[in-house]
């Protein structure tokens, strides 16, 4: 079992999301609390065609306050994309506890290590209040892939800029947290 909590006991599953596509009366632009179009997340730079049948493999999923989403080392079988809310990726520092590399927010991936061997968490994640996302099994969109090779390079092209986005992000937390003090941030 590689899930940190059996999937029925999961503090997510809908009911507290707005539905998809529910803008209050249609209104396109994006506010904090509302929800948003598949085109204005991470995945707007995929085809019309290729983001439709992505989202078609997609379950609308929430997460309550303070809820670990996941640990480092985990296996990872799945990813979000989140829709409202924020989330903080971490990683463990040995005598200190947990360090917030990045603070996640809406239209954002969250996870990527599905994609490749061994496929493990390479950071932890937990909500900072309630949360909204897409939720797609990693199984099902890696099959997807395989099947429209032009859809899979779009969404590998999406998580490599991603992945380089969290290792800056991870690298100014670490010389935050070991640097000199002269490279750390000043206030």
């Amino acid at each position: 079992m590689h899930r940190l909590v059996p999937h029925r006991h999961r503090p997510h599953g809908g009911g507290s999301c707005p539905a998809p596509g529910d803008r209050g009366g249609g209104n396109r632009a994006v506010t904090p609390g509302t929800d948003l179009p598949a085109d204005e997340t991470v995945l707007a730079s995929l085809t019309p065609e290729h983001r439709t049948r992505l989202m078609s493999l997609a379950r609308d999923v929430s997460f309550a306050g303070a809820t670990r989403v996941f640990e480092e080392g985990g296996g990872a079988d799945r990813f979000w994309i989140l829709r409202t809310g924020a989330v903080d990726l971490d990683i463990q520092v040995p005598g200190r506890g947990r360090a917030v590399v990045e603070t996640l927010g809406a239209g954002e991936l969250l996870g990527w290590s599905w994609l490749c061997p061994p496929r493990q968490w390479h950071l932890g994640a937990g909500t900072r209040g309630p949360v909204c996302a897409w939720e797609f099994d990693a199984s099902s969109v890696r099959d997807l892939c395989s099947e429209q090779p032009a859809l899979g390079l779009a969404l590998v092209t999406v998580v490599a800029g991603t992945v380089g986005e969290r290792l800056r992000a991870t690298r100014t937390r670490l010389l935050d947290l070991y640097g000199p003090q002269e490279s750390r941030p000043t206030s």
